[in-house]
């Protein structure tokens, strides 16, 4: 009996003692996005930052490709031991499930969300000469000729493509899909006049919006951008109810201790809440850090899941 309630008493300090000495070798960070993009870029600001003022290291692995299933799938399936961890963002949880019948993953049987490292607007730009000043004068353009107006995105089934389609959704209007291959090619194809308009993040906007090649008309958030507060939301263009971002968040594979992922929430907190990481975010992506810790993170998810549904249905998508 005496051996027997010891044992128990073993099991249940080992969590605690894993979490003690939690990490001792190098994190392994999978991304399902090649180096500079947006959430490479995030995942960056904030392992380095980790790596500056605890001394933590970490590997990124980008692993880019197959609609994020390489990635995703390969840290589903790792040691849930708080060594293998996946930064992610909006497309791989709240749009792929949409679009595709067979996803490799899933978010309730494969994952422990840890917090929301950051989120971003997606700005409406179209062409520096263009008529339209604002979201309002492209409603009624896409109104007034249903098809007719064009718009860019980095593919088909990106974040992009869908908060657009969200958009004119919410419009009542139609407009003419036309994929890229990226983003920054879509801000291109508008800047060029191949295209009306496209929603994309700062990033990819900026170079052109300084060259003077577009403008902003809004942005694809209920509310103003506290990074770009110059620009109105799409609920002040009446577009109830649309508030398309592009997340980004850290995730464990399920089964990995409560206090591992405990210890990585209040490690990564601390260090989005530090002014210069903060500065940071807003300066190289228009992003806001955020303390969203795993409930709270998983309820967004699970909501955005369902709006992009929704859209899908609306306008006629069907997961392929």
């Amino acid at each position: 009996m005496i051996r027997l309630f010891c044992a128990a008493l073993l099991a249940a300090a080992l969590p605690l003692q894993a979490a003690s000495n939690y990490p001792n070798k190098p994190i392994r960070m999978l991304l399902p996005f090649a180096p500079g993009g947006v959430v490479d870029t995030s995942t960056r600001i904030l392992t380095n930052k980790i790596a500056e003022t605890r001394g933590w290291q970490f590997v990124v692995d980008n692993r880019p490709g197959a609609n994020g299933f390489l990635a995703v799938g390969t840290a589903a399936r790792a040691t849930p031991d708080g060594y293998t961890l996946l930064s992610a963002h909006t497309g791989e949880f709240s749009v792929n499930p949409v679009l595709f019948k067979q996803v490799p993953y899933d978010l309730d049987r494969d994952f422990t969300p840890i917090i929301m490292v950051s989120n971003a607007p997606m700005l409406v730009v179209v062409n520096a000469a263009s008529p339209l000043n604002s979201i309002k004068d492209l409603i009624a353009a896409m109104k007034a000729k249903p098809g007719a107006v064009t718009f860019g995105s980095p593919g088909s089934g990106s974040v992009n493509h869908m908060a657009q389609e969200w958009l004119v959704a919410a419009a009542g209007a139609k407009a003419l899909h036309v994929p890229y291959k990226g983003g920054a090619p879509a801000v291109a194809a508008v800047a060029g006049s191949e295209v009306v308009f496209t929603a994309a993040g700062l990033p990819g906007v900026l170079p052109h919006l300084q060259a003077k090649r577009v403008k902003v008309l809004g942005v694809t958030t209920a509310k103003r951008s506290p990074q770009v507060p110059d620009f109105p939301s799409a609920q002040e263009a009446g577009l109830t109810g649309v508030d398309a971002s592009i997340w980004v968040g850290l995730f464990a594979p399920k089964g990995t201790p409560k206090e591992v992922v405990s210890r990585l929430y209040n490690v990564a907190n601390e260090v989005l809440q530090m002014p210069d990481v903060r500065q940071r975010y807003a300066a190289v992506g228009g992003a806001e850090t955020t303390s969203l810790g795993t409930e709270a993170f998983t309820k967004k998810i699970r909501e955005e899941l369902e709006r992009y549904r929704k859209v899908a249905a609306q306008v006629g998508i069907q997961p392929q």
